[in-house]
């Protein structure tokens, strides 16, 4: 299996803000190449039979226009696909709102030197409460979780086995290290102090890295 923490360090990360109609927004940005041409790479995110092998089941309308659903996960309405190289997406958990909230982007271009550049930024409209509490982290970890399978699915070109993934220790570090990554980019933007990114990057990742239980061991 690869190097999971190889994988987080390979991308680039950044938290900015915006605005959508539903007002004003935080941005994340997550930006890392695969050797892998841009054509692969480009049906691997939309191409509704393959992206199950590294993500979620993914249902829907799969035009400009056109609604979706991921499995367990969020839906949302498909505003711009410019194949090989633009898919622009709302990306709602629960019901949609009557104005954009949060709006998923996917950027590929070839990159220097061979294989593929992919830019995922994430614009939404955050609660103030829940952007103090958890920071980028909140929906940064996930993401970062979502390249990696999909490093792993272009590396192999086979289906990833999602309970063997998710209950690997590998996974674990992984995303305690992002939350980590993402505490750091914080800092970075914000000038935040320590406690504070500190504070965000513990809630994240008790989120994402529940304690095991060990009340059945002997």
């Amino acid at each position: 299996m690869k190097d999971f923490i190889a994988e987080l360090e390979a991308a680039r990360r950044s938290v900015g803000t915006g605005s959508l109609p539903a007002g004003e927004a935080r941005v994340i940005t997550i930006e890392r190449t695969y050797p892998v041409d841009v054509e692969d790479v480009w049906d691997a995110v939309t191409d509704p039979e393959r992206i199950p092998r590294w993500f979620l089941p993914v249902t829907g309308d799969f035009r400009v226009g056109g609604a979706f659903q991921v499995e367990g996960n969020a839906g949302g309405e498909i505003r711009a696909c410019d194949a090989p190289r633009l898919l622009r997406l709302t990306w709602v958990m629960g019901p949609p709102t009557p104005e954009d909230s949060s709006v998923v982007e996917v950027r590929l271009a070839p990159a220097d030197g061979g294989g593929t550049t992919l830019t995922l930024e994430h614009t939404a409209v955050v609660p103030p409460e829940m952007w103090d509490q958890f920071g980028p982290g909140a929906v940064g970890v996930g993401w970062d979780g979502a390249l990696l399978g999909l490093g792993l699915h272009l590396d192999s070109g086979e289906a990833l086995d999602p309970a063997a993934v998710l209950e690997s220790p590998e996974l674990r570090a992984f995303n305690v290290a992002s939350s980590a990554a993402w505490g750091s980019a914080l800092a970075a933007a914000d000038g935040l102090g320590e406690d504070e990114v500190a504070a965000r990057v513990a809630a994240t990742t008790a989120f994402y890295v529940p304690a095991e239980d060990t009340s059945a061991q002997g």
